[in-house]
Parts: structure tokens; sequence; C-alpha cells
């Protein structure tokens, strides 16, 4: 695992002629968390796309994990392979049960059929949704989906971790939940960016 996580110099992010992110430095480490806040249209999710390698800079450079952000996707399938995003919309099949879900995206990390099994389970357990598994994720509230999403992000053990707004839709006790859970992943060594336009979200990053 590399000492630094993530080491951007100068990323930039133009939409015609607006300026979204504007020449980004910083560098965190195994086990830090940075915050990204603001309000809405701050650049923060465009931050969080750039480095996860979804979205190309108009300017600057990065390396995510070992890896530099390159116009070659291969590259940034590599990035990938070692992040777990959490988007600020779910996106899951909602036709498909929650451990269904979780299969078909564990499937895409490249899990072994065994591992698929077991991790999808522990996950669902993690995240007390045991007794939703096979219930068509369609069903679910905005909470359940958000903590669905949470698990589908650990699927795979990523070194870093992007969260884009994870307390949305979610009750007390779950924001609760979710603190714990960053401090326990920060502990172990993994990284996570969060974007948030809440200041007592940003304290439990520390």
């Amino acid at each position: 695992m590399p000492t630094s996580l993530i080491e951007a110099s100068g990323l930039t992010r133009r939409f015609d002629q607006r300026v979204a992110v504007d020449s980004l430095s910083f560098t965190l480490g195994a086990g830090q968390a940075l915050a990204l806040l603001g309000p809405n249209g701050a650049g923060k999710t465009t931050t969080m796309r750039m480095l996860c390698g979804l979205l190309a800079p108009s300017s600057g450079s990065a390396r995510i994990c070992g890896h530099a952000l390159a116009k070659d996707e291969r590259e940034n399938d590599q990035i990938r392979a070692h992040c777990g995003i959490v988007p600020e919309a779910a996106g899951f099949y909602e036709r498909l049960s929650a451990i269904d879900n979780l299969r078909f995206f564990a499937g895409l990390q490249g899990l072994a059929r065994p591992l698929i099994e077991a991790r999808s389970s522990q996950a669902l357990a993690r995240f007390g949704l045991s007794e939703r598994s096979a219930d068509r994720t369609g069903t679910f509230s905005k909470g359940m989906k958000q903590r669905l999403s949470l698990a589908r992000a650990l699927l795979h053990e990523p070194q870093l971790v992007f969260l884009d707004e994870p307390t949305a839709g979610l009750d007390p006790k779950a924001t609760a939940d979710l603190h714990a859970l960053i401090r326990e992943l920060k502990a172990g060594g993994t990284g996570i960016v969060l974007s948030t336009h809440s200041l007592e979200a940003v304290s439990y990053t520390h």
C-alpha cells in the first residue's frame, strides 16, 4: 500500500467558461480523512469524480493509490479497483433484490464467486439489511438504499473510500453508525474523502 493514497497537484476542471475546480493540490495518507465542505455547486462532486478517474481534469495531475490519472481508461480502471464510492444517487437495479445487486457489483470488481457470496452476506449483516436481502431494492427507503450503497462500496475492501453526502436520508442512529464506520475505516488504514455541507459531519473525520 502506498504511503500517500492521493497526491494531487494543480487539479483544475472547467465546463466551457465556468471553472468548477481551480488548481487543487493536496496529499492524503493511509488512515487519513479529507472533508470537502461547501454548498451545492461548490465543486465537491466534480473533485471526487476526477479523483476516481471518472472525469478527466482540464489540467493538473494526480496519483491515486499509486496510479496516475490518465487518458487511458485501463489505468483509470486500476484506480477504481482500489476505491470504494458512495455516490449521492445510489444507482441500484431496483427490480433486483439487495443481495443480487451486491452480487452483481462484486462481480464487476472481479471477486471470485465464493468470495462474492461471503462478502455480500457479510455486508448486508454489517449494515442491518440481512432481513431484507431478498427484497427488491425498489421497495427500500432512501436511508436503506444509502446503507446498501455503503455495503457495496466496501465489498472489495478498498484502500480509499469516497463518500458523497453520505448522511443524506439517514436517521440519527444510522448517521451515528456511519460516523463510527468512518472512525473504524481510518483506524484500519483506509483513506476517506467526504463531501458534505454539514460542519457536524466534518467533525467526525478527525
